[in-house]
């Protein structure tokens, strides 16, 4: 490591959003819901794993601080005493910024663990965007949307880039499709919704360790910037019910476009996403 590459990454900050779908070895609905199911407290070991494996690449990458962001479900998944001492977790919810909670412009660079594909993609562990129950697809300036581009649009309003995702083979297509300088790390094939063909979890945690030492080494070399979507920003829902369309359109600014269609736009793009959960909630409020 030449002295400039080190000098860069003195005092380097490290943003980390944990998902879980998106770990070795999960596949299904009961491994991720917390409430009732046997299988749950294992899979917060294996989210752990992925997310100490995920620490450790940045230390060894030159990072002196680092903050985790548990993002799945209630986002009370993280075992926080087996990460590093010094990492720091945001636990609970709801939390305003959601999967972003805590990012700001003081990070050199955000990191995703356990990312799946966003709703609707072809073999994909259990897709979907934010929520399964409530949303059939998103869509922001024509794009459909995963998480990941979601967020990474988050961080791009802080100045942030996104330079490593972990997950399944679609997750890992979809973040390279918007930031082709992204370091990606496959743990899992998914063979459907369901199914996949996994890493062993040593494998995985070994794999996201070298990746995101890779993927922080050389940001600056690849390219890496902050991902941010054209404005005006075009937000578009389509929700699972016309119900819950009916509830969501009651948001100042919201436009009913179909029946289960809703439409939102505005200059700015942290607006639009407060907008979007504001709207999520709304039509989750109904069955």
């Amino acid at each position: 490591m030449n002295s400039t590459a080190t000098s860069e990454r003195v005092g380097m900050k490290i943003y980390i959003s944990a998902d879980m779908e998106g770990v070795a070895g999960i596949t299904s609905v009961e491994q991720t819901n917390p409430v009732g199911q046997p299988e749950y407290a294992r899979s917060c070991e294996l989210m752990t794993g992925e997310v100490n494996a995920a620490c450790e690449g940045a230390f060894a990458a030159g990072a002196k601080e680092i903050l985790v962001n548990d993002s799945h479900w209630n986002m009370r998944n993280i075992i926080h005493e087996q990460l590093p001492p010094q990492v720091r977790l945001i636990r609970g919810s709801p939390k305003p910024l959601s999967m972003n909670q805590g990012i700001d412009p003081t990070f050199a660079a955000a990191v995703y663990i356990g990312y799946h594909g966003g709703a609707g993609t072809q073999d994909a562990v259990l897709d979907h965007t934010y929520t399964s129950d409530e949303l059939y697809e998103v869509i922001i300036n024509g794009q459909p949307c995963s998480e990941a581009r979601i967020n990474a649009a988050v961080a791009g309003t802080f100045g942030i880039p996104v330079v490593f995702l972990s997950g399944d083979q679609s997750a890992c297509a979809d973040a390279r499709s918007f930031l082709p300088w992204v370091e990606t790390v496959e743990v899992k094939r998914a063979i459907g919704r369901y199914a996949a063909d996994s890493l062993s979890p040593k494998e995985a945690r070994a794999a996201i360790r070298s990746g995101i030492e890779r993927a922080l080494s050389g940001a600056k070399a690849r390219g890496a910037q902050p991902y941010r979507f054209d404005s005006p920003v075009v937000l578009e829902l389509r929700f699972t019910s016309t119900v819950k369309a009916d509830m969501a359109a009651l948001l100042p600014g919201a436009e009913r476009i179909g029946g289960r269609h809703i439409r939102y736009a505005h200059e700015d793009f942290l607006t639009v996403f407060r907008a979007f959960r504001a709207i999520m909630t709304l039509g989750g409020a109904v069955d």
